[in-house]
């Protein structure tokens, strides 16, 4: 242990000679310059997932499985603990990339290939780090399309999720790049493996702990599902897109945001990883009550941004279900969208089967874009048959 005296310092300033030549401007994110295919970007800061941050996630963000509410209901179904929710494992793990990511990003354009590969439980740290798959220039004074791969790994080294998404980000023009290191360790996995500990039947009392409609027999290909109960977004997106540890200005600097040109100036943005996570909180006690993981994610778009005061709501499609990988378990394949300021159950209704169409691949069709509709994206689900 070091120990030395508190002793009391002058005060300086007063005499100190300001000096203009030594003013500096730290300036964060990369350019499209900074992208070199192999390259690979540790990202900077940890995160150790506590339990009260795990329980107060799933409660703000209106999840209704017990795996992220209660130990008891966990380790009833052979878990260790309380699982940390994987959305909230996503978040931390996007926002720890920021910085080297997408801090310049004018649009996140999609999300690709979502893997959570094990569970994740309160007391574990999560560090993340990204390889550059792809850099496409678009020509002079245009934003290029930067393709990136992220992990997400514990304490042990493990990896625990990984993901792809591309982003569009303007170049710099002149000045000197910031690129990645291609020699650093990046433990991706060419074919990934999910591990889940060996699934237990609970006991009775446990039953009561969740509906009787979300079990796997509940589900069949073609069902739509409109959850009716949606959220009103206000400022408090702002501390939670500190708290995922997401450093971008346009989602919590009013003066940022309100200078920048086109769309995206005006009130901050809600960080679109937030939108993702209230929506599928929204869908959880109609789909995921019942579910025993989340096996992933792909081909997701935000279509629209939201703003505090944008009431935003969900809407299922069953795509297929299929026997799960263990027995008393099944797979279910969703089609998930949001909207936002129309109820969901008046979206169906105006929009029908348009709500279900990508939104860019609506002018090839002669379609017109749904401006209340902001997300699409497929996941897939290991739900508990009912047995």
């Amino acid at each position: 242990m070091a120990q030395f005296p508190a002793s009391p310092f002058n005060e300086l300033a007063p005499n100190s000679a300001y000096d203009s030549m030594q003013i500096s401007r730290p300036d964060y994110g990369r350019y499209l310059e900074d992208f070199r295919e192999g390259d690979v970007f540790l990202h900077p800061r940890a995160f150790t997932v506590d339990r009260s941050f795990a329980q107060e996630y799933a409660t703000v963000f209106h999840d209704a499985c017990p795996l992220f509410l209660s130990a008891p209901y966990a380790q009833a179904h052979g878990f260790a603990d309380m699982l940390v929710h994987p959305m909230q494992v996503f978040n931390i793990v996007l926002s720890l990339g920021v910085q080297n990511n997408s801090e310049k990003a004018i649009a996140n354009l999609g999300y690709y290939n979502v893997n959570f590969l094990q569970p994740v439980y309160p007391g574990d740290t999560i560090t993340a780090r990204s390889k550059v798959l792809s850099q496409k220039d678009r020509g002079p004074d245009k934003p290029g399309i930067v393709h990136v791969r992220t992990l997400g790994l514990n304490q042990r080294d493990e990896v625990v999720i990984q993901y792809e998404r591309k982003i569009m980000i303007p170049p710099r023009g002149a000045g000197e790049s910031k690129p990645g290191d291609p020699k650093a360790d990046f433990p991706e996995i060419e074919n990934p493996q999910i591990t889940l500990p060996d699934f237990k039947t609970p006991e009775a009392k446990f039953k009561a702990l969740t509906g009787d409609d979300t079990y796997f027999e509940n589900f069949k290909a073609g069902q739509i599902i409109i959850h009716r109960n949606m959220r009103t977004i206000t400022d408090e997106h702002v501390p939670w897109t500190y708290r995922m540890g997401n450093t971008h200005p346009l989602h919590y600097d009013r003066l940022y945001s309100m200078g920048l040109s086109g769309p995206m100036s005006g009130e901050p943005i809600v960080y679109g990883g937030l939108v993702f996570a209230w929506l599928i909180g929204l869908a959880s006690r109609d789909t995921t009550e019942n579910m025993l993981f989340d096996l992933g994610y792909t081909e997701g778009y935000h279509t629209q941004p939201a703003v505090s005061g944008d009431t935003v709501g969900s809407i299922s499609r069953v795509l297929a279900v299929e026997d799960g990988p263990v027995p008393g378990t099944g797979v279910v394949h969703f089609q998930f969208i949001g909207v936002k300021n129309i109820k969901t159950v008046d979206a169906l209704d105006q929009f029908g089967e348009d709500l279900f169409i990508k939104e860019n691949a609506k002018k090839k069709m002669g379609k017109e874009k749904i401006p209340p509709k902001i997300f699409e994206i497929e996941r897939k689900v290991l739900i508990k048959k009912q047995g």
